[in-house]
């Protein structure tokens, strides 16, 4: 059935929920005609941010302001920017079409997403405050050779964050094509100058109260969306249950276990890599940096947490609900037949149900969110990029140490303003291009690449700058090797008839490859460097868990 194949302007926005998207293009995106409601919300938000952008702008004065909002930040606030930065507009239109299209196993997929908290919760929030400052490489180098490991830690963050940066851009401009009515380039254009305009001069100020509103927006909208739902049925989930089995296609085999556990090797990759590679994206890991201690940390997770398994839990049911109310509707489907596709697309049911329930207003009130949430993800994103470069590679590795403040801050607006030009020229360069294995690349870096380096360097005494590099460069270099040699590049892309590596995602193999050859080449180096390297890890351990001698918040 038409209404099977999910339209890859979304799915590309979902991370790794690309991996079940049908091979094709994301130009199948038809252009829709204008919303005006949408337009008017969408200009009323830019203009609150802007304004939020201009307040930031007068407390950044310093690298740490610019950076991490000079750790003034509450846990509260911070996980409520941290929830705004993970439910991205994929959790509200893409998550929930799956839900729609396949019951079940869109629940089983959703429940994917939130199983990497505990992890950064219990294993790592608190060290992270502790042993960092800006970036995740001062973590990864805090004993280890600065110059090779952050050189290191900064190409792994800014592989991740150009990958992603290029998945958001092209799921914008698709995404505002069909929701708004504009063109692709100019929906890019437009996300990569205010992208720009948020970071270059609010920095993680004003990011920061971007997320928070866009979170605050979703959450509302979202869930006003599900009780509007839920009365349809009595606001009771076994009525709404039973009429989507009814309803269905499919009918009672959505409520038990379909394709998505059919093959248990990409399962199991797939679940490696929601549950690790979220641990090891940079800009996530940088947002707890932002809070003064490290119960302020845990307790960003704790309420990121809280706010996220909620939204997820109100994205099944707008999913269920949809099933019945978009349907069974002929006015949502092209040609009015209800066995047939979507109009705009498969990962549009929650904007139908949008409109069936609240009208052309609530319509444009929920387009206009899920711009809002690319503009928090890729103005997150290109901080964490400008931070790369700026203290990790311009501050620390060519100059040694010796950059003022001044000079840091201009090359962190620099670098900005060059991801920008980047993400543009990519996200247009790819507009016709199948980007599924770009979000697998994504969390696949991230979980082979720089998760296994930065837990090792918490936890493993015996863990040496050899052993981080080479463990590093293999997670790296494998996963984007695997994923080149998939279906979704080596077949879809550049057009050989099979794949040389069976499978989607590249976790399963990748992720314990670098942490074989980590603990191989550190157990094998025995030089004086490493010996002084391991007896460092005291020190570090008493400071990881004290917190003694980390930053400080600064006074705003």
């Amino acid at each position: 059935m038409n209404r099977l194949r999910p339209s890859l302007a979304v799915a590309a926005l979902a991370l790794p929920a690309s991996a079940l998207a049908a091979p094709g293009s994301i130009a199948e995106v038809s252009r829709q005609p204008l919303n005006v409601s949408a337009i008017a919300m969408f200009l009323l938000f830019v203009l609150a941010t802007l304004g939020i952008t201009a307040w930031a702008a007068r407390r950044t004065r310093s690298t740490s302001d610019f950076y991490t909002a000079g750790g003034g930040i509450s846990g509260f606030q911070n996980g409520l920017a941290i929830a705004g930065d993970y439910m991205s507009a994929a959790t509200l239109l893409g998550l929930s079409s799956l839900v729609f299209l396949r019951g079940f196993d869109g629940f089983v997929y959703t429940v994917g997403f939130f199983v990497g908290w505990p992890v950064i919760l219990f294993l790592m929030a608190e060290r992270l405050r502790n042993l960092g400052r800006y970036t995740f490489a001062d973590i990864a180098s805090y004993r280890l050779d600065q110059n090779r490991v952050r050189t290191f830690a900064a190409v792994g963050s800014l592989t991740v964050v150009c990958f992603y940066l290029i998945v958001q851009m092209v799921g914008a401009g698709q995404l505002i094509q069909l929701l708004f009515g504009l063109d692709y380039p100019v929906a890019v254009v437009v996300v990569g100058v205010l992208m720009v305009l948020y970071v270059i001069f609010g920095g993680m100020i004003a990011t920061t109260w971007v997320q928070i509103i866009k979170a605050v927006l979703l959450l509302s909208g979202g869930t006003v969306l599900a009780l509007m739902a839920l009365s349809r049925f009595g606001f009771n989930l076994e009525t709404m249950a039973k009429s989507a089995v009814a309803a269905h296609a499919d009918g009672q085999r959505i409520m038990g276990p379909g394709t998505l556990l059919a093959d248990p090797v990409s399962a199991l990759s797939l679940s490696l890599g929601l549950l690790f590679g979220t641990a090891g994206l940079p800009h996530i890991l940088m947002r707890f940096f932002t809070v003064p201690n490290a119960v302020e940390a845990r307790k960003s997770v704790f309420v990121a947490s809280g706010f996220i398994g909620f939204f997820f839990l109100v994205v099944c049911v707008l999913g269920l609900s949809a099933v019945v109310i978009v349907g069974t509707d002929p006015q949502f489907f092209e040609g009015g037949d209800p066995r047939g596709k979507l109009i705009g697309g498969s990962n549009m049911p929650v904007m139908h149900l949008a409109k069936a329930l609240g009208g052309n207003l609530f319509l444009g009130f929920l387009s206009a969110v899920a711009f809002a949430t690319i503009l928090a993800v890729v103005s997150g994103l290109a901080l964490a990029g400008a931070s790369a470069i700026a203290h990790d590679l311009y501050a620390r590795v060519i100059r040694k140490g010796t950059a003022t403040e001044g000079e840091e801050m201009k090359v962190s607006r620099y670098a900005t303003i060059g991801l920008g030009l980047v993400a543009v020229l990519l996200g247009i360069l790819f507009e016709n291009q199948n980007v599924a294995f770009l979000v697998g690349l994504t969390f696949g870096i991230a979980a082979s690449a720089n998760f296994p380096v930065l837990i090792l360097s918490m936890y493993w005494r015996g863990l040496t700058t050899q052993g981080a590099l080479w463990g590093g460069l293999a997670g790296l270099i494998s996963a984007v090797g695997l994923v080149v040699l998939s279906k979704a590049v080596w077949v879809a892309v550049l057009g050989h008839a099979q794949p040389l590596f069976p499978y989607e995602q590249p976790a399963l193999f990748s992720m314990p490859l670098a942490f074989f050859v980590t603990w191989l080449v550190s157990r094998l180096d025995h030089s004086a460097r490493a010996e002084r390297e391991r007896l460092a890890f005291d020190e570090q351990a008493v400071r990881a868990e004290t917190g003694i001698g980390s930053s400080a918040a600064s006074a705003h």
